[in-house]
């Protein structure tokens, strides 16, 4: 086994890798548990997992109550929070008490939020399904909803008590959902380590083909650089977390253009995000067009979109420009930009004119 530690003082908590884990869950969750029942809030489309895990908690001496919401990004809504604190609520749980998300990022942003604002605040297990929550957001207690104005608008930092993360479970993932979390694998080579995205080129192919092996590599690399990043700038504060969000002001403007739909789920948003900061680093004379042109490759490699029509998006430089000013970085009428030097290069710019922006996707489109 695998564990990682992201130290965060009185809130440290581990991160446990390992082929199985999901069967011998219960034997990390029962001394958190102190006998209480435990809530455990998945999707529908997690039956098989949801079985296991039963099996083990109940093997731990522990009984539990699944709640189980529809897949999809439209749980992640004021309705399907609602409901959520209310079913807990009527659950009994405590500011004590465990809840557990099994689940890819919108079970666990979901039930990270509800745990947040429930009695100001219980505690939660992070047993991510999915590459893309495994890899980036089962780690760092980033929480939030999706609203009409955007995409992960309300929400809170609330920290998990523990993640599980057992790799053999990506062997019922759905080839298309594999990808899209390969984007978030990928995205912490091109944000300070080159040579991981050296690595990313030499075994990507073989990963997504169900090397198990090269999947705890990338796993236990991924979450390493996250829990470091985030142990050092908790809160995004002092711009070291905010490398994490590379490719991501351009993909969640193609992912609201898109309508937050299966149209273009959010790892597809982040690789083709990527491709366009690197263009637009290329095009500012940051960076080489080799370099942007090596990313793009790499995602079409993948089986990722590399660029606007790649992802399926037809639309002005001026309409996608206005789905960025709603981001929730935005401060003071001036949105913050990650772009890159190089690959392994990223930086924080706050000096992007929009306008060179939206000309750069008017471009890109042609």
């Amino acid at each position: 086994m695998k564990t990682i530690t992201v130290e965060l003082g009185a809130r440290t908590y581990p991160i446990h890798i390992e082929a199985g884990l999901l069967g011998r869950a219960g034997e990390f969750i029962a001394p958190l548990a102190k006998g209480r029942r435990i809530a455990i809030v998945t999707d529908a489309n997690l039956a098989t997992h949801l079985a296991t895990l039963q099996a083990s908690l109940s093997a731990a001496g522990l009984e539990s109550e699944a709640i189980v919401l529809a897949p999809g990004e439209g749980s992640k809504s004021w309705a399907t929070l609602e409901m959520l604190c209310d079913r807990l609520l009527e659950l009994g749980i405590e500011r004590g008490d465990n809840v557990v998300a099994l689940g890819g990022g919108v079970i666990g942003d979901l039930v990270g939020f509800a745990c947040a604002i429930l009695k100001r605040g219980c505690q939660f297990v992070q047993i991510p399904t999915s590459l893309l929550a495994q890899v980036d957001s089962s780690v760092g207690g980033k929480t939030a909803i999706n609203t009409r104005a955007g995409k992960n608008l309300i929400g809170a930092f609330h920290q998990p008590a523990m993640v599980l993360i057992d790799p053999k479970v990506l062997d019922t993932l759905p080839i298309r959902e594999l990808r899209a979390g390969y984007a978030e694998v990928v995205k912490y080579g091109l944000i300070d380590d080159l040579a991981f995205f050296e690595w990313c080129e030499a075994n990507g192919a073989a990963l997504l083909a169900g090397d198990l092996g090269l999947r705890e590599y990338a796993i236990a690399h991924s979450v390493s650089a996250k829990a470091r990043i985030v142990a050092a700038d908790e809160h995004e504060t002092n711009g070291t977390r905010a490398l994490l969000n590379l490719g991501h002001t351009f993909g969640h403007a193609l992912e609201a253009e898109t309508g937050f739909s299966q149209a273009l789920i959010h790892g597809e948003g982040v690789a083709a995000g990527c491709s366009l900061a690197f263009g637009f680093s290329a095009a500012q004379g940051l960076c080489s067009d080799e370099d942007a042109q090596r990313v793009a490759a790499h995602w079409r490699d993948a089986g990722l979109p590399d660029g606007l029509a790649a992802a399926g998006v037809d639309a002005s430089g001026a309409r996608l420009v206005d789905h960025m000013r709603h981001d929730k970085k935005m401060a003071a009428g001036t949105l913050p930009f990650l772009l890159a030097r190089g690959i392994g290069g990223t930086y924080l710019d706050k000096t992007v004119d929009l306008t060179d922006v939206a000309a750069f996707l008017d471009a890109q489109a042609r």
